[in-house]
């Protein structure tokens, strides 16, 4: 019999139907009657309840003394779960216990600050946040290619080795040797918006996807050394495209995974961020407001908040003045056009 994924039991078993599952147990609770074992296997934020009994061959010997963290292989039927926020267990018939973990394994059923994961990074994709967010990822990153596709787009594999400055920022990584390679200094890529642009000026549209490499000595929550960017080129497009292309992009992507990844994001509203859902439900539903930046100016100017940036016509708009606009003015995303040239 082949394993089923834990995601596609808890998703389409059925009372009375035999499986194998094969995982890790998140917790584990022995009785005097039975244990009770909770398994994942990472294809989902919900665990698989293993109903344990001990006149299973291997309970004394093994089981009844398996922790956090030991890897399973389990079979069984499915049975309708008298526990609260699961509708079905499996009622264990033979059990293979596959691999066992320090006596002081580090993960165990309760939450971990995210300093602490760092110091095991080995171990940290089996926590519930950071199994959530690769989860989470993998669908952004199917419904970026599929928005893209579904619209005629080609998808461009721009270098990351390069020796052009796309973005004239200057702060690029260099990569040491590769000057006798190359015979002139060599940066790891900070945009594919140059390969991007000569694609479109030949295919029509196009977009890269991958990563980029910022060496900007920064260190806040708005800047990371390495990150995956999406870069859409179009010819014959003008601002309005654009700016329609970018919000119905965004309210697809987004979509995607309040539909696709519910379990995960109900996790993030609870857990990290309360009242994400509402947000991003509210930025799906909502019109992007458009404004030019004389009238972005003239609202801020108008607004009677005092900013720690003057603002006066000509400066380029921080953050703070971005977040006002957004979340009082026209309290929804809004999309500014014709900046000053300079």
């Amino acid at each position: 019999m082949k394993a089923t994924r834990v995601c596609d039991v808890l998703e389409h078993g059925a009372v009375g139907e035999r499986c194998r599952v094969e995982g890790w147990l998140r917790s584990a609770r022995h009785s005097k009657q039975r244990s009770f074992f909770d398994l994942v296997d990472g294809s989902s934020a919900r665990g698989l309840q293993l109903l344990v009994s001990p006149e299973l061959e291997n309970y004394e010997t093994e089981l009844r003394h398996l922790g956090t963290g030991a890897a399973l292989r389990a079979t069984g039927e499915l049975a309708a779960s008298p526990g609260a926020g699961q509708h079905l267990e499996l009622r264990v018939e033979t059990i293979e216990y596959l691999a066992g973990v320090e006596s002081d394994y580090p993960l165990q059923k309760k939450r971990h600050s995210f300093e602490f994961l760092r110091g095991i990074a080995h171990l940290r994709p089996r926590t519930n946040t950071i199994a959530a967010v690769w989860r989470v990822r993998n669908a952004a990153a199917r419904a970026i290619h599929d928005f893209f596709q579904q619209r005629g787009f080609v998808w461009l594999h721009t270098p990351i080795l390069t020796v052009a400055d796309a973005e004239g920022a200057g702060e690029m990584f260099e990569v040491a040797g590769a000057e006798e390679f190359f015979g002139q200094p060599v940066r790891l890529t900070v945009s594919g918006q140059l390969e991007a642009e000569v694609g479109a000026l030949a295919l029509g549209r196009v977009y890269s996807f991958g990563p980029t490499f910022r060496a900007e000595n920064s260190n806040t929550s708005r800047h990371l050394s390495e990150f995956w960017m999406i870069e859409p080129e179009l010819a014959f497009c003008d601002l309005d495209d654009l700016g329609a292309l970018a919000e119905e992009f965004l309210k697809a992507v987004l979509r995607a995974l309040l539909e696709e990844c519910s379990e995960d994001m109900a996790f993030f509203d609870q857990r990290i961020e309360k009242g994400l859902i509402a947000r991003l439900q509210h930025l799906v539903e909502s019109p992007f407001e458009r404004m030019t930046y004389s009238e972005a100016l003239k609202a801020l100017q108008q607004s009677g908040r005092s900013f720690e940036f003057p603002l006066r016509w000509g400066v380029d708009l921080q953050s703070e003045h971005e977040r006002f606009l957004c979340e009082e003015f026209v309290k929804r995303p809004l999309i500014v056009s014709d900046y000053p040239a300079e």
